[in-house]
């Protein structure tokens, strides 16, 4: 098996404002737990963006009424990485409209008989899709908690304790 691949999930502005709606609490918290794992992969390490669709589909347009705010274009500022991470954007970020990043174009990019470590955030959201989206395809996934922040600390511990369930595919660390 070869080295892992670092995913780094959603380390966008609509997260870090402290006056978002989507904002992460702990979000500053975790950028230099990121930047050393970014480190210890590269070249390895791709960064993922929620982005809204162009039209919402299915239960997506009850979730968009609640959240309109967030119907901006991917180009948006708030869909941006934040500047620590925004150099990255440069090499093209994996952007996806949905919680789960673990998609065919990121099982394309870690290869056959991957594995993967998982940081970023929200833990109760995008971080829990993208890591059981890629377990439950066969995926070895190990989650950075120290590198992951939730909506407040009971949503990150509760949604670290439901993917320590899903042990040996996915590994807590």
């Amino acid at each position: 098996m070869s080295k892992p691949w670092l995913v780094v999930v959603d380390m966008q502005n609509v997260f870090a404002e402290p006056d978002s709606p989507w904002a992460v609490p702990r979000f500053a918290e975790v950028v230099q737990p990121i930047e050393a794992l970014v480190a210890e992969h590269a070249p390895r390490v791709t960064f993922t963006r929620f982005v809204a669709p162009e039209r919402p589909e299915g239960a997506w347009v009850e979730y968009y009424e609640q959240w309109d705010f967030a119907l901006q274009p991917p180009d948006a500022e708030l869909y941006r990485l934040v500047p620590a991470f925004a150099h990255h954007a440069a090499t093209g970020t994996l952007d996806a409209p949905t919680f789960s990043k673990w998609n065919p174009e990121l099982a394309a990019i870690v290869g056959e008989d991957a594995s993967i470590v998982v940081a970023g955030v929200a833990t109760e959201a995008c971080v829990m899709g993208t890591v059981l989206g890629a377990a439950d395809a066969g995926v070895r996934v190990r989650v950075a908690a120290d590198a992951c922040a939730g909506v407040d600390d009971a949503a990150h511990e509760q949604s670290l304790a439901v993917m320590r369930l899903w042990s040996p595919l996915v590994e807590v660390s």
